[in-house]
C-alpha cells in the first residue's frame, strides 16, 4: 500500500494539471481551426444537424431537438452553451454568412436574448451545406465520440473559408482570438489568384481583399492598421457608424445613423446618447429616438436651430460607441497548435486543406468508379453468353454455388459473379447492353479525369478553382463596410459642449469668482455679494464660450473657460480659488482679469513687475494643459519682495505704448514693440533703470496718443496731464521726473490711471476703503513737472491706494 503513494509538490501537480487543462481548452473549446474556421461546439452542431437531415431543403425542427442531439452524442456540456453557439451562428448582425437558419426570436442587435430553445426552430442554411458536401467520402478523419458510440469528424470538409468570412472571437488559457468577418467574393477572388500565383505578395492579395466586411456595415478607417494585421496577425482599426446630416423645418437639423460599428449594442448606444442630451454635455441635442424597423436601422438625433451638427457628431464619435477601436488578434489552431496567422497564411492553409480534401475525395470516387466499371465489364460479357450463364445458374444448388460456378466456368471475378447472380431478370434485355456500354464509357472518362486530378497539379487546381468560383456565383453579396485610408483625428470643438448663453461674471481681488444668469443679476439691486474688504477686479457680461485669464500679484495665472466658472446667484459670494487651487497663497490677490473670445486668436500678454522687469508671452503659450488644480506661472519673480504691477493683452497688430511711473516720481514711456516675446517661466527683461531703491508703482498701457494720465501722490496731491508730456523714449532708460521734488515734503507716486478725453470724473479709493470722486472739470491739466493740487485728506480718509475712471471700481 505504501508503494502506491507518491509524494509530489503542489507546484508540480498544479503545473501538470493546468497544462493539460490549458491544452484542452485551447484545442477543443475556444479557438477555431484554421481549416474550417469552426470551434468544436460549432462543428458538432453543424454535423449533428446534417446527420439528422435538418438541412435547408427540409422543414424546420425544434432547436431543443438539435441541441439534445449535439449534447447527447457529441458535446457533453451544458445545453445553454450549445444553444448560445447555435443562436450566434444564426445572427446576421454577428456573422457575415449565417450557417444556421433560425425561425423565431433569435435575439436582436439591442442585445435582447433569444427565445428559449423550446420555442425556436432551426435548420442548416444553404451555405452551411457547402461545409459538409464532401462528408462520407473519406475526406476527413473520423474519431469516436465521448462515449465511443458513434463517430464525429475532426474537421468539416468545408468549401467556404469560414475562418475569414465569418471571423471568430474567443478566449482560452493564455490565448485569445479576434478575427473580423470578410466579404466572401473578395476572399474567394484572392484564393483563386493565390492558387495560380503561390508567390503572391500581401499587397497583391489586398487588391482583392480590401479589408474586413462587417455584417453591420459601418466605415472602417486605418489602412495601415489593416496592412499590419494582415502581415502579423495583430493590428488596430477604427470602425465608426454610417451617419448623414440633413435639414429639418425651421432651420433645424438631424443626424441619422443607419449602420453601427460591429458588435455595438444599439439600445445601449441610444441610452448613452440620450444621457448626453439629458446631462447637457453637448449643446444642441433636442431628441434622440430609435426609428429602426424591419426595413432597416435608423437612429435619429434631432438638433436645435443653429446648432453645430458636425461638432456634435464629432463629440458623439469621441464619447460613445458610434466609433470604436477594433483590434485584430488572428489566432487559430494550425497543426494542433495555436498560432498568429497572417492573411496569406490563412489563405494558403485553406488552399492546402482543399487540395487534401479534393485528393481524398478523388481517390474515394476513383475506387468507387473502378469498382463499378469492373462490374459493368462483367455484366457486358455476361450478356454475350447469356444462355450459358442462365443454364449454369439454374443448374446450381444455391446462390453461393451459382457464384462459384460462374467464377470456375467463365472466369468472372468474385464481385462480377455476385453482381450477375443478384441481377434482376428485367435487366436482361437488348437495350440494357447499350446502357451498360454507355455507363462503361462514362466511367472510363470519369476514371481518366480522377486519375488526372490525383496525378496532375494543374488538374487539381482546376477542380478547386471551379468549386470556389461556383461558391462565389451562388453566395456572393455586395460589400457592406466602407474603407477609408486614414483615421480621422477627433478633436472636440469645445463650443459644442457648452450651452452658449450670456452670463454676468465677477472676479474679486481677494480671489472670489462666479457667474450668474442675467436674470439673477438684474434682480440683485446691484448687490454683488462681496465682503466689505473686497473689491471687484472684473465685473461684466460675457458669453459662456469665452475664456478668462486671471493674473495675481505673485506672478501666477489662473485660466478658466467661462462655462466652467461656478454658477450661483448674483447675491452670493461665489467660490474662492483656494477651494480648487492647491498652491493658492494667503497673501495672493488678483490684480487683472482679461477675457478672451478665442484662445487661437493670437496676440500676447505683457507683464510688468515692481522691480522693473517686463516681458511678453504669447496667448497660446499661456494656456496651461492642466489648469483646474494649480495656478500656472505667468512670470518668474526675482525675489519675495517682487510682485506684478499690471498685465495687458494686445493683438499682433495693435499699436501700444507703455508708461511706467516709479515710486520716486520718475516716468518712462516707450513702445511695446521693444519688449521681447518669451515663455511664461521667465523673468523678462529690464523695463526701467531704477535707482536708489526705487520701484515701479504704476504701469499703464497707452493705445491712443490723445489719452491723459492721472497721478495721485502718497501725500494726497492729484494732477493729470496728456501722456505726450512724457516724451517717447527707449526701454530700460532712466526716465523723466513727473514731480518737482521738495526736500521737506517729497512727492511719492501712490497710484495712477489712464483715461480718455470723454471721461468726466475719476474716483480715488484709499487704504481705509474710503472713496473720493473728482470732477475733471474742476481741475486744469498740469505740466510734466507740476505737483498738482491736494485733494485727499490722508489724515481723515487715508492714503490714496487706487484711482480709476468712475464706474470701474466696484466696492461692496
Amino acid at each position: 500500500m505504501v508503494d502506491r503513494i507518491t509524494e509530489l509538490s503542489l507546484e508540480t501537480v498544479m503545473g501538470e494539471r493546468f497544462g493539460r487543462y490549458s491544452k484542452y481548452i485551447i484545442q477543443e473549446r475556444a479557438l477555431p481551426d484554421i481549416r474550417d474556421g469552426l470551434k468544436p461546439v460549432q462543428r458538432r452542431i453543424l454535423f449533428a444537424m446534417d446527420q439528422d437531415g435538418n438541412t435547408y431543403d427540409h422543414p424546420y425542427r425544434k432547436s431543443a431537438k438539435s441541441v439534445g442531439n449535439v449534447m447527447g452524442n457529441f458535446h457533453p456540456h451544458g445545453d445553454s452553451s450549445i444553444y448560445e453557439a447555435m443562436v450566434r451562428l444564426s445572427q446576421n448582425w454577428k456573422v457575415r454568412e449565417p450557417l444556421i437558419d433560425m425561425n423565431g426570436n433569435n435575439g436582436s442587435i439591442d442585445n435582447d436574448p433569444a427565445a428559449a430553445m423550446r420555442y425556436t426552430e432551426a435548420r442548416l442554411s444553404k451555405i452551411a451545406g457547402e461545409m459538409m458536401s464532401d462528408l462520407g467520402q473519406d475526406t476527413v478523419d473520423m474519431v469516436l465520440n465521448f462515449d465511443d458510440t458513434t463517430y464525429e469528424p475532426t474537421v468539416l470538409p468545408s468549401r467556404i473559408p469560414s475562418l475569414l468570412i465569418n471571423g471568430a472571437t474567443g478566449i482560452s488559457a493564455g490565448y485569445a482570438t479576434e478575427i473580423p468577418p470578410h466579404n466572401l467574393k473578395e476572399i474567394n477572388s484572392a484564393l483563386v489568384y493565390l492558387l495560380d500565383h503561390p508567390d503572391a505578395t500581401q499587397s497583391v492579395l489586398m487588391r482583392y481583399i480590401k479589408g474586413p466586411d462587417f455584417p453591420t456595415g459601418g466605415i472602417i478607417q486605418g489602412l495601415d492598421g489593416i496592412k499590419k494585421a494582415y502581415k502579423t496577425g495583430r493590428g488596430k482599426i477604427v470602425v465608426r457608424a454610417k451617419t448623414t446630416i440633413s435639414d429639418l423645418k425651421g432651420g433645424k437639423k438631424k443626424i441619422e445613423i443607419t449602420e453601427l460599428p460591429y458588435e455595438v449594442v444599439k439600445s445601449t448606444l441610444v441610452s448613452k446618447m440620450d444621457a448626453i442630451r439629458l446631462n447637457k454635455e453637448v449643446a444642441g441635442i433636442t431628441e434622440v429616438r430609435d426609428e429602426s424597423d424591419r426595413e432597416g436601422m435608423s437612429i435619429v438625433i434631432e438638433l436645435s436651430k443653429d446648432s453645430n451638427a458636425e461638432g456634435i457628431l464629432t463629440y458623439l464619435f469621441k464619447k460613445t460607441d458610434l466609433q470604436i477601436s477594433y483590434n485584430f488578434n488572428m489566432v487559430a489552431i494550425h497543426d494542433q497548435r495555436p498560432v498568429h496567422v497572417s492573411l496569406k497564411q490563412a489563405l494558403e492553409a485553406f488552399i492546402d486543406f482543399r487540395k487534401d480534401i479534393v485528393l481524398k475525395r478523388s481517390a474515394y470516387e476513383l475506387a468507387k468508379a473502378q469498382s463499378r466499371q469492373h462490374i459493368v465489364e462483367g455484366l457486358i460479357r455476361m450478356l454475350s453468353i447469356l444462355d450459358e450463364v442462365v443454364a449454369t445458374i439454374r443448374a446450381s444448388k444455391n446462390r453461393k454455388d451459382a457464384t462459384q460456378n460462374l467464377i470456375d466456368q467463365y472466369h468472372f471475378t468474385q464481385p462480377q459473379a455476385e453482381a450477375i447472380v443478384t441481377l434482376q431478370l428485367y435487366r436482361l434485355t437488348n437495350t440494357d447492353v447499350t446502357q451498360l456500354e454507355e455507363e462503361f464509357a462514362l466511367l472510363s472518362e470519369k476514371i481518366k479525369h480522377l486519375l488526372r486530378v490525383i496525378n496532375e497539379e494543374e488538374a487539381l487546381k482546376d477542380v478547386i478553382r471551379e468549386e470556389i468560383l461556383l461558391i462565389t456565383q451562388k453566395y456572393s453579396s455586395a460589400r457592406r463596410s466602407e474603407i477609408e485610408a486614414e483615421v480621422e483625428d477627433l478633436v472636440i470643438d469645445k463650443a459644442v459642449t457648452i450651452a452658449e448663453e450670456d452670463v454676468q461674471v465677477l472676479v474679486s481681488r481677494n480671489g472670489y469668482y462666479k457667474r450668474a444668469s442675467i436674470r439673477s443679476y438684474k434682480a440683485s439691486d446691484s448687490d454683488n455679494g462681496l465682503a466689505e474688504d473686497d473689491l471687484s477686479v472684473f465685473e461684466g457680461q460675457l458669453n459662456t464660450t469665452q475664456h478668462l485669464f486671471m493674473f495675481t500679484n505673485k506672478g501666477n495665472m489662473i485660466y478658466r473657460p467661462v462655462y466652467e466658472l461656478p454658477d450661483s446667484k448674483w447675491k452670493d459670494t461665489g467660490e474662492h480659488f483656494s477651494q480648487q487651487l492647491s498652491n493658492w497663497r494667503s497673501d495672493e490677490f488678483v490684480i487683472k482679469v482679461i477675457p478672451i473670445s478665442d484662445i487661437n486668436q493670437g496676440g500676447a500678454f505683457t507683464i510688468i513687475t515692481n522691480d522693473g522687469f517686463i516681458k511678453q508671452t504669447a496667448l497660446l503659450d499661456m494656456v496651461p494643459k492642466a489648469y483646474r488644480k494649480k495656478t500656472a506661472m505667468a512670470i518668474k519673480l526675482k525675489s519675495d519682495a517682487s510682485y506684478v504691477v499690471n498685465v495687458g493683452y494686445f493683438g499682433a497688430e495693435t499699436k501700444s505704448e507703455i508708461l511706467l511711473l516709479s515710486h520716486h516720481g520718475v516716468g518712462l514711456r516707450f513702445n511695446i514693440k521693444e519688449v521681447p516675446e518669451i515663455g511664461p517661466r521667465t523673468s523678462g527683461v529690464k523695463a526701467m533703470d531704477l535707482r536708489n531703491d526705487d520701484t515701479v508703482k504704476v504701469a499703464i498701457f497707452i493705445t491712443d496718443p490723445s489719452q491723459q494720465v492721472a497721478i495721485v501722490a502718497e501725500n494726497g496731491a492729484f494732477k493729470y496731464m496728456p501722456v505726450s508730456e512724457i516724451n517717447l523714449s527707449k526701454r530700460a532708460n532712466k526716465g523723466l521726473l513727473i514731480f518737482t521734488q521738495k526736500k521737506t515734503a517729497p512727492y511719492r507716486v501712490a497710484t495712477g490711471t489712464i483715461f480718455d478725453t470723454n471721461t468726466l470724473a475719476l474716483e480715488i479709493l484709499t487704504k481705509r476703503w474710503q472713496t473720493q470722486e473728482l470732477q475733471l472739470s474742476d481741475y486744469k491739466p498740469s505740466q510734466r513737472v507740476g505737483n498738482g493740487q491736494y485733494v485727499v485728506d490722508i489724515n481723515k480718509i487715508g492714503e490714496p491706494w487706487m484711482i480709476k475712471p468712475v464706474s470701474m471700481i466696484t466696492v461692496k
